[in-house]
């Protein structure tokens, strides 16, 4: 990252904090830490969000076809934080046909109630979001197929004019996929990013037009021969980190918004216990240098759909 987009994205790497958060272009601030829910249903998602909640995330990443946007509503309702205290994303899967702008405009429609499940003065619009906003929402994937991928943005943009989405991006879109949107420019595209796995030409497209860029599989989904890496460990000890600190530092210091998930409490509070060392250039080096491409993703990582 050039040294303007990193001070722009972070500041000083050392004065990060679990409340540093970076500006989106549309003025709203994203917190720099989020807190995943993939395959997290029922009392285990809700449990799992007010804990994250209760430790300090401000940054919730859920999914329409993750099935628990009602679940996170839910947990939110319960905690007490206020709604403007925390920021929500959520993502819309695109069928494999070529729908109309109405049909994906009623499908990212059901996001907000479920995100705003039980919470009074939710900060919904007269119109189409009276059931409450979104802060942020994403196609999940890229079809193969163009002219759809250009309607589905439609609708986004649709629901960002009309102000109940107030930050539209994307997922897993490689760099082919990001020059053909039409305008706004997505403010996120959240990939798989680990040391693995650094997509470097995507992440270089979204630095150049200011996309901001999210980290998912931030810690490689604590795959064991990942956590074991001689590299990795060496790093660790230096620190008297655990390796999965290393791994989200990494991230933040690279300026990506990593997203770690968790369901077990002690581990969502140890995700967050980034701030008390840094990584010194050797470190960022070492951890660089064990990119594998393509063959280091943990994911699907769909970023090459024609």
């Amino acid at each position: 990252m050039s040294t303007s987009n990193m001070d722009k994205a972070l500041g000083s790497a050392a004065r990060l904090s679990l409340t540093s958060t970076r500006r989106l272009p549309s003025g709203h601030a994203i917190p720099l830490l989020g807190f995943g829910v993939y395959q997290a249903r029922g009392d285990e998602c809700r449990a799992g969000v007010q804990e994250a909640l209760k430790a300090g995330y401000r940054h919730i990443d859920s999914a329409q076809a993750y099935k628990n946007e009602h679940h996170v509503g839910a947990a939110l309702a319960a905690s007490g934080v206020p709604r403007a205290q925390v920021f929500l994303t959520t993502k819309f899967m695109p069928g494999h046909s070529v729908p109309t702008e109405d049909e994906v405009y009623a499908q990212l429609l059901r996001s907000g109630p479920r995100l705003n499940r039980g919470l009074d003065g939710a900060g919904g619009t007269s119109g189409a979001g009276a059931d409450g906003y979104v802060d942020l929402m994403l196609i999940h994937a890229p079809r193969p197929n163009e002219p759809a991928r250009a309607v589905h943005w439609a609708a986004l943009a649709r629901a960002q004019a009309e102000g109940w989405v107030r930050d539209i991006g994307v997922s897993n879109f490689g760099v082919a996929h990001l020059r053909a949107l039409p305008a706004p420019t997505p403010a996120i595209n959240q990939i798989e990013l680990h040391p693995w796995c650094q997509q470097r030409d995507i992440v270089a497209y979204c630095e150049q037009h200011d996309i901001a860029v999210q980290a998912y599989c931030p810690i490689v989904r604590a795959d064991p021969k990942r956590l074991e890496d001689p590299v990795l460990v060496g790093i660790s000890k230096k620190h008297g980190k655990g390796a999965t600190h290393v791994l989200l530092r990494w991230s933040l210091q690279k300026g990506y918004i990593p997203l770690p998930k968790s369901v077990t409490p002690s581990r969502i509070r140890s995700n967050t216990e980034l701030y008390d060392f840094e990584l010194d250039a050797e470190d960022m080096a070492k951890l660089d240098a064990l990119d594998e491409g393509a063959a280091g993703a943990c994911s699907w990582n769909p970023v090459n759909t024609p």
